[in-house]
């Protein structure tokens, strides 16, 4: 359940949002000029331009043809670091809301706790006030 609240709290931002777009048009931009440069097929072209901007780079597709080579080098120098923004501000976001749900969690203790001493002092002074009578 806290994994669908934070996306659903994560594409409500604006910012989030473009950030989330931007990320994906760039996928699909490498993955597009890959599928046409090197002939490769759209999932191993989605996959290429994924492990490439990620920089993980296992190294079982390499372009083969100048194009493609040229493209990797300026697509790696415009998408990397729009990618490792994404990533860092999905972990960001992820963090903020595990802390305000772990804060909501203790407010809601807090008040149980509260509750819980008013309700036994009322107990207390009612038997002190049974005992006085």
């Amino acid at each position: 359940m806290f994994f669908f609240r934070t996306v659903i709290s994560f594409l409500q931002d604006d910012e989030y949002r473009d950030l989330l777009i931007t990320t994906f048009m760039i996928l699909l931009i490498g993955t597009l000029t890959y599928h046409y440069l090197e002939g490769w097929g759209i999932i191993d072209s989605l996959y290429f331009s994924v492990v490439t901007l990620t920089t993980i780079g296992y190294g079982d597709f390499t372009p083969k043809t100048d194009a493609g080579k040229l493209f990797t080098v300026l697509y790696i120098i415009v998408g990397i670091g729009m990618i490792l923004s994404f990533i860092n501000t999905i972990q960001h976001h992820y963090t903020y809301m595990k802390y305000r749900e772990k804060k909501e969690i203790l407010k809601t203790r807090n008040l149980k706790k509260i509750s819980e001493k008013k309700e036994h002092q009322q107990h207390l002074d009612s038997k002190n006030n049974n005992f006085k009578n």
